[in-house]
């Protein structure tokens, strides 16, 4: 099965930590995400899979060179979701592709979902949930989409209809990037209104119970560490090991006499903490370090 990681972007929302990382490869309890999500997509079967990249594209580079099974598009112009696909259509295969953003962590059986997304005849299948954060896709009782990017004067009482959530994840038939213009910047959305104002059925997979985390900001990257460390989820993400404590020290990395770890922390492999430092709620990323006597909270440390 064929899936492809959405993972170009720049990440302005996370600036400025995004300027020395690209935001998949940021480390989600010591580990890149990016890789969460190869394990994750490979352990349900996905074993051919494109990663496409622009922002600091090197790092991409020597942090997938060793990993089989998958292809990295590397790309000198950003050209948004559906021009990334459509550059990654020569590699495709006719069967259905699953798409997946490479900033969202989340945990869902994707192989029923694509057995699902077959069922439905759609050649399109947007998986969604409840999330009022970002509701804005009008769906209908029988489970398609009817809009996109609308709000809640578009639900039509007594129809059925609801808004909710596009979670990142969808399938499509390779065929639908056709027409797309190569080399050209798009957005794989935008196609999708196209299509559904010609007729064609944007089939809607609504999922329930799981977990599913966005990190589009600082403050969500934090509050997701915070979670996943005190234990706060529910269900709590299968490809993610229980941390045995709220404080996670990775490998090599020195804390120094009179250091305060409170609440929760993680401190990188080869970081070192200077002596008499106090952090709290904070994530220090591989090999940075953090001045003696420093008090750090709620931060993100990068260097």
């Amino acid at each position: 099965m064929q899936a492809m990681i959405l993972a170009a972007g720049l990440g302005t929302r996370l600036r400025p930590y995004s300027s020395h990382r690209p935001k998949p490869l940021f480390p989600i309890l010591g580990k890149p995400l990016l890789l969460h999500l190869l394990a994750q997509l490979r352990g349900q079967g996905f074993d051919r899979i494109i990663v496409n990249s622009h922002h600091l594209r090197d790092q991409f580079v020597e942090l997938l060179r060793d990993e089989p099974g998958v292809y990295l598009q590397l790309e000198e112009e950003i050209l948004g979701t559906g021009g990334g696909l459509r550059l990654a259509l020569p590699r495709l295969s006719p069967e259905p592709l699953l798409v997946v953003n490479g900033d969202t962590l989340l945990d869902l059986d994707l192989a029923d979902l694509r057995a699902r997304h077959l069922q439905s005849g759609a050649r399109i299948s947007l998986v969604v949930h409840e999330q009022p954060r970002f509701n804005n896709l009008l769906v209908s009782a029988s489970g398609e989409v009817g809009g996109f990017r609308v709000g809640v004067e578009a639900v039509a009482p007594g129809r059925g209809e609801r808004l909710l959530a596009f979670t990142g994840v969808h399938f499509l038939d390779p065929a639908v990037l056709v027409d797309l213009a190569p080399g050209r910047f798009g957005d794989i959305i935008d196609r999708y209104v196209q299509l559904a104002a010609r007729g064609e059925k944007i089939n809607a997979l609504e999922v329930r119970d799981h977990f599913w985390a966005d990190m589009g900001t600082p403050a969500d990257y934090l509050a997701l560490h915070g979670d996943l460390l005190l234990q706060r989820l529910s269900p709590w993400p299968a490809f993610l090991p229980r941390p045995a404590s709220p404080l996670l020290i990775g490998a090599g990395a020195m804390v120094e006499p009179g250091v305060c770890l409170d609440e929760w922390a993680v401190v990188g492999a080869g970081a070192r903490i200077g002596a008499g430092a106090t952090l709290r709620r904070s994530v220090v990323w591989d090999g940075a370090r953090v001045t003696p006597g420093a008090l750090l909270e709620d931060q993100i440390i990068v260097a």
